[in-house]
C-alpha cells in the first residue's frame, strides 16, 4: 500500500495536515496534487462531460487554504475548470452539483471533522452522492498526472447563501400556511464551535424571524480555542447547554466543524442528542411516512427500539459508518422497503427526501418544521420522546488490540465470546456488528455490544443498564474473559472494576 494510500479513512481521505512533536504532514500540498489527478480520472470515468468542473470548499482549519491552492492549481493544470468557494459545509458542496447556477461534476470539501487542528481531509461528491470507498480506493491509486490538457479557469463563488435561501425556503414549506417568519419570538442559540457552522444563525434563523442573540463562537478559527466542534462531546454539549440556560433560549442548536451533524438543546438544558435525538427524528419522520424503517448504527438503545415499533416503525441496526447506514438505508427502498431515515448516534443523519446527504442543518430544519406547531399546542420537543425509557446507567470502555494484525485479533475475541456462556447473557440475533448481548439476572436488566473500531486498533464495548451498581458486575466478568489475551490492553477497564 502507497503512502498516499493509507491516507483512505472509509469513503473519505483524512491525514496529518500539520506538522506536530508527535506527528509528521502526511496530507500536504504535494499530496493534494496527486489527488487532483486521482479525481480528474474518477470523473472521467464517472462523468460525459467534456469540461470538468470541480467545486472546492473548506472548513475553518488553519492548513485549508494552503491544501486548497494546490488541489486548484493541480486541477486547473490538468485540464478542469474550478469553482473556489472559499468556507463552506459539507452538505454545500453536495448540493454546488446540484444547484443549477454552478452544476458541478464534483464537490470537494476539505475537513477533518471533529478531529484536532492539525488533521485535515477530503470529502468527494458527485450529482448522485458521496464517494464510496471503492472509489477512493481508484482515486488514491490512479495518481499518474494527465498532461496536454488546455489549462482549466478558476473562479470564486458563495455556496452558502443559495444554500441558506434554499433551506430557508424548504422550513417555510413545511410549515402549515408557509408563514415568512415562523421563528418570531423564538430565541435560538447556534454554537458552531469555531468550525463552518456560523452561518446559519445570520442565513437561516434570522431571516425566518428568530432571535439568535447568545449565539456564540460563530467566528471561524480552526485553532478550535473554546471546544471541540463535536455534537458527541461532553464538554461542548455542556457548553451550548450553560448558554441555552444563561441566556433563557427556546433552542440551543450546535454544529460539527463542517456541519454535517448536530445535535440541539431544548430550553430546559436538555440535550438531545445520540438516542435522543434519533427518537425525535423518528418521531417526526413516522408522523409523515407511517411504517417506514429507520436505520440506525449498531450501539443502539434497546429502549429505543421498543419506542420506534410502539410508533409502528421498524428500527433496523447496521454497521457503523455514516456511508453504511446510508447505504443500507438505500438498499431497503431498492428492495421495496420504504426507509426514510439514516442516523447515527454520533449524530449522523440522512433523510430520504433530502438526497440521503447527512446534513446536520438539515437535522436541524426538520426540527425547526415542528417548532410552530408545538407551541401552538403547548407541548414541547421533550414530550415528544417522554415514551422513551432511560437507562438508568451507561459505560464506554475502548480496548488497545496491540497486534500487528489487530483486526484478526479483534475478531478472533468476538468470535470467542460469542460462544462463551454465562448466566444472564443471551446472544442478540438483531446485530450486525460485533456481538450483542441482551442482560438479564444477576446482571440487571440491558444490554452490552462489543465490537471493532471502524479505523483504529481497538475493540470497543458500549454497555446499558436500567438497574444502578450492575454495570461493574459485567465488566468484572469480561474482564475475566479478556484476561485470555495478552495483547488486548484492559488499561481503560480496570479503575472501573477496582
Amino acid at each position: 500500500m502507497s503512502t498516499l494510500e493509507k491516507l483512505q479513512n472509509g469513503s473519505d481521505i483524512r491525514g496529518i495536515a500539520i506538522d506536530t512533536e508527535e506527528y509528521q504532514a502526511n496530507l500536504t500540498p504535494d499530496a493534494m496534487e496527486k489527488i487532483a489527478s486521482g479525481l480528474i480520472h474518477w470523473l472521467k470515468e464517472k462523468t460525459n462531460s467534456t469540461q470538468l468542473t470541480v467545486g472546492i470548499g473548506r472548513d475553518s482549519r488553519l492548513s485549508g487554504e494552503s491544501l486548497k491552492d494546490s488541489l486548484i492549481g493541480a486541477l486547473t493544470q490538468q485540464g478542469a475548470d474550478v469553482i473556489d468557494f472559499g468556507l463552506a459545509t459539507t452538505p454545500a458542496m453536495f448540493m454546488s452539483t446540484q444547484f443549477p447556477e454552478f452544476a458541478c461534476d464534483a464537490g470537494v470539501m476539505l475537513t477533518a471533522s471533529h478531529l484536532p487542528y492539525y488533521f485535515n481531509g477530503v470529502k468527494i461528491f458527485s450529482e448522485i452522492g458521496g464517494a464510496e470507498k471503492e472509489d477512493i480506493q481508484f482515486i488514491l491509486s490512479h495518481t499518474q498526472a494527465i498532461s496536454g490538457a488546455e489549462k482549466g479557469s478558476v473562479r470564486t463563488a458563495d455556496i452558502l447563501t443559495p444554500y441558506s435561501k434554499d433551506l430557508v425556503q424548504k422550513i417555510r414549506k413545511g410549515i402549515k400556511g408557509e408563514p415568512q417568519e415562523p421563528l418570531k419570538g423564538l430565541k435560538i442559540i447556534v454554537d458552531a464551535g469555531n468550525g463552518a457552522g456560523g452561518f446559519f444563525a445570520e442565513k437561516v434563523l434570522q431571516p425566518l424571524g428568530a432571535d439568535t442573540t447568545g449565539s456564540q463562537f460563530l467566528e471561524p478559527d480552526g485553532h478550535f480555542p473554546n471546544h471541540i466542534p463535536n455534537p458527541d462531546n461532553k464538554e461542548a454539549m455542556a457548553s451550548i447547554q450553560g448558554a441555552v440556560l444563561e441566556h433563557q433560549a427556546d433552542l440551543g442548536v450546535i454544529f460539527d466543524t463542517d456541519v454535517d451533524r448536530s445535535a440541539v438543546v431544548t430550553k430546559t438544558g436538555d440535550v438531545l442528542n445520540r438516542n435522543n435525538l434519533i427518537a425525535v427524528l423518528s418521531r417526526i419522520i413516522l408522523t409523515e411516512h407511517p411504517g417506514t424503517s429507520i436505520v440506525t448504527n449498531s450501539p443502539t438503545s434497546d429502549h429505543l427500539k421498543a419506542f420506534i415499533e410502539a410508533l409502528d416503525g421498524k428500527q433496523v441496526r447496521y454497521i457503523s459508518g455514516y456511508r453504511n447506514v446510508i447505504n443500507k438505508s438505500i438498499q431497503l427502498n431498492d428492495s421495496g422497503i420504504d426507509s426514510q431515515l439514516a442516523i447515527e448516534t454520533s449524530g449522523h443523519a440522512a433523510f430520504k427526501e433530502n438526497y440521503f446527504l447527512d446534513d446536520g442543518a438539515y437535522v436541524i430544519a426538520k426540527i425547526l418544521m415542528l417548532l410552530p406547531q408545538l407551541q401552538e399546542n403547548d407541548q414541547t420537543l421533550e414530550s415528544l420522546i417522554a415514551d422513551l425509557k432511560q437507562p438508568a446507567e451507561t459505560q464506554e470502555v475502548r480496548f488497545k488490540l496491540e497486534a500487528e494484525d489487530y483486526r484478526a485479533l479483534g475478531e478472533t475475541v468476538i468470535k470467542d465470546i460469542a460462544e462463551t456462556s454465562v448466566t444472564g447473557w443471551t446472544v442478540d440475533p438483531e446485530n450486525d456488528e460485533g456481538i450483542r448481548f441482551k442482560l438479564s439476572d444477576p446482571f440487571g436488566s440491558g444490554w452490552f455490544l462489543l465490537r471493532m473500531s471502524l479505523h483504529e486498533p481497538l475493540l470497543v464495548l458500549q454497555v446499558e443498564n436500567d438497574q444502578t451498581g450492575i454495570i461493574p458486575s459485567v465488566l468484572k466478568e469480561l474482564h475475566q474473559f479478556l484476561n485470555s489475551y495478552d495483547q488486548v490492553n484492559q488499561e481503560k477497564l480496570l479503575p472501573l472494576i477496582d
